[in-house]
């Protein structure tokens, strides 16, 4: 059974109508309808608040009547979900480390800008001169870090469409 089909034997079993059931939500009448003609889908406080508010079990809301046979909607909706979550967190993760990667690749030129170089007794030149090379390569790193992660998004992005 879809979860549309099962908000709506859920109200009519309670003896309410569409407004009756918003109201005892706090949603519009309109929300109750989008849900009921599968045109919307709630979040997953708002099942929580139907479960309680009616006492009807999650594993009903979520897996619907025929749990064995077939997914619902709900079911699909809260794995998508939860996947878009995952590469969400994932991207915003990898752009942190790109960014502090670049920022340790810029503090190495700092390092070596503020730097003294000087020439010991003996004649030894001495010198930071290691920084600039880990400098660009973790400037590279960090860049490329971003790249990929942005890249990886807008061809999932593209995927959805």
């Amino acid at each position: 059974m879809q979860f549309g089909e099962q908000i709506r034997t859920i109200r009519k079993e309670n003896g309410l109508t569409q407004e009756q059931f918003a109201v005892k939500l706090d949603v519009t009448r309109q929300a109750v309808s989008n849900w009921e003609n599968e045109r919307n889908l709630p979040d997953i406080e708002m099942l929580i608040r139907i479960s309680r508010t009616f006492n009807v079990s999650l594993d009903r809301l979520i897996l619907g009547e025929d749990r064995e046979n077939e997914m619902n909607n709900m079911t699909e909706k809260l794995i998508e979900d939860g996947s878009e979550t995952r590469r969400a967190r994932m991207n915003l993760v990898s752009t942190v480390i790109g960014g502090v990667l670049m920022l340790l690749g810029f503090m190495c030129f700092l390092i070596k800008a503020l730097s003294v170089e000087y020439i010991d007794a003996q004649g030894i030149l001495h010198e930071n001169f290691f920084l600039i090379p880990v400098g660009f390569l973790l400037l590279f790193a960090g860049f490329l870090v971003i790249l990929i992660s942005g890249i990886a998004y807008l061809v999932e992005r593209h995927k959805k469409k």
